[in-house]
């Protein structure tokens, strides 16, 4: 078995060498059978059935406490809560909005914040936004995000524990039940998932798990500005749904709008839509375009939308422009949006208009930006170490 470091996750307490604090809350089942297998000398199979158990109670009934799990003998209990901790990352401020939208900014270390959103009625029941990065580096002009200067990427763990720290404000254990009220996740909050594909794919394999949190793959959405060269490795290992934040038809003004462009144009980014693993009339590509007053809202660029996404399964989410403090740009009035919708629909593409939920909480999509100072990942270290 391959060795497991953990001692630099930031996910994972360690103090001063001792590894006895570490946190189980996120990790994976090949994390936790290394981790019972290092700890308590156990084979293999052993180690397999205790870190299932473990799996059960923490994902799937939200245990925090050791002595819950009753189907584990006692005095392995007590040797589990020497050893580790089942944690919480801390909710440091929680806003609900007047539409039900609750945000949350969640504290995962020293100068090491992120926000996620839980919007009810969406989905099934109810879908939650999760970040993948501290802050973001891909600079898109309308989104309030790509003002915050990249920390760092976040851990699996990270990611997972945004999901369990909502479940437990929602009070939704055990998982699966009939009365759920979060039935989809979607991928869309701070961050470019795709720069950290490795993370948001162990993410998705604890969150979709049959035995734990238990959603449906084909319920997870994971949504990129255009990272061309990973969008096929997305596919092939995650199974997920894909979301493209596409918002212009011509390169001249996605190179403005959104700079990653400059790097993956137009072309090539449909091309990789095309050959996505999985994508067909039951799995349809989302396209996500925000409506922008007189910059990409004319009945022209609504036609030029439908040429380009021809023979891709395809459906578009417009997006009305959620304002915040210094934008550039203003949101296209109602009669507008509704009309370049109108053009969509009759080319015989899906084309809802995306009702904006949080916005009074900054919670809505574009808005996400911690009110907190950050830093890098570097100099949060270098204030530690002096």
């Amino acid at each position: 078995m391959a060795e497991l470091d953990l001692t630099n996750r930031p996910d994972v307490q360690v103090n001063d060498g001792d590894l006895s604090t570490r946190n189980l809350s996120g990790l994976t089942k090949t994390e936790l059978r290394a981790l019972f297998a290092d700890t308590f000398g156990l084979d293999a199979k052993k180690a397999k059935m205790r870190a299932n158990q473990i799996w059960r109670w923490i994902y799937q009934h939200g245990a925090t406490d050791f002595e819950a799990m009753t189907d584990i003998a006692k005095d392995m209990r007590a040797g589990l809560a020497e050893k580790f901790v089942i944690a919480r990352p801390e909710v440091t401020e929680r806003l609900v909005s007047t539409d039900g939208t609750r945000k949350y900014l969640i504290r995962l270390g020293p100068g090491i914040e992120v926000e996620c959103v839980y919007i009810p009625d969406v989905g099934r029941v109810g879908a939650l936004c999760v970040s993948s990065q501290v802050g973001c580096t891909l600079n898109c002009t309308f989104c309030h995000t790509g003002t915050q200067k990249l920390v760092r990427n976040l851990t699996s763990a990270e990611i997972v524990n945004q999901v369990i720290a909502v479940k437990d404000d929602l009070e939704e254990w055990p998982s699966g039940g009939e009365d759920r009220l979060l039935s989809n996740i979607v991928f869309m909050g701070m961050g470019e998932p795709l720069y950290n594909l490795d993370n948001v794919a162990a993410a998705i394999d604890v969150i979709s798990d049959g035995d734990g949190i238990s959603l449906s793959r084909r319920r997870i959405t994971v949504s990129t500005s255009g990272v061309v060269p990973q969008m096929h490795d997305l596919g092939e290992e995650t199974s997920a749904m894909l979301a493209i934040s596409l918002h212009a038809t011509n390169n001249d003004l996605r190179d403005e709008l959104v700079p990653i462009n400059r790097k993956y144009p137009i072309a090539e980014l449909l091309d990789a839509c095309r050959n996505y693993p999985g994508a067909s009339n039951a799995r349809r590509i989302t396209f996500e375009y925000v409506m922008l007053k007189d910059i990409n809202d004319s009945d022209a660029e609504a036609r030029e939308l439908v040429r380009l996404l021809k023979g891709i399964p395809a459906k578009i989410n417009l997006i009305p422009f959620n304002p915040w403090p210094g934008a550039p740009y203003e949101c296209s009035s109602w009669e507008r949006i509704e009309a370049f919708a109108e053009i969509v629909n009759r080319a015989g593409y899906a084309s809802p208009i995306r009702t904006p939920r949080g916005r009074d909480i900054f919670a809505a999509c574009g808005q996400l930006k911690s009110e907190s100072v950050k830093k890098r990942a570097s100099d949060v270290r270098r204030e530690a170490a002096g």
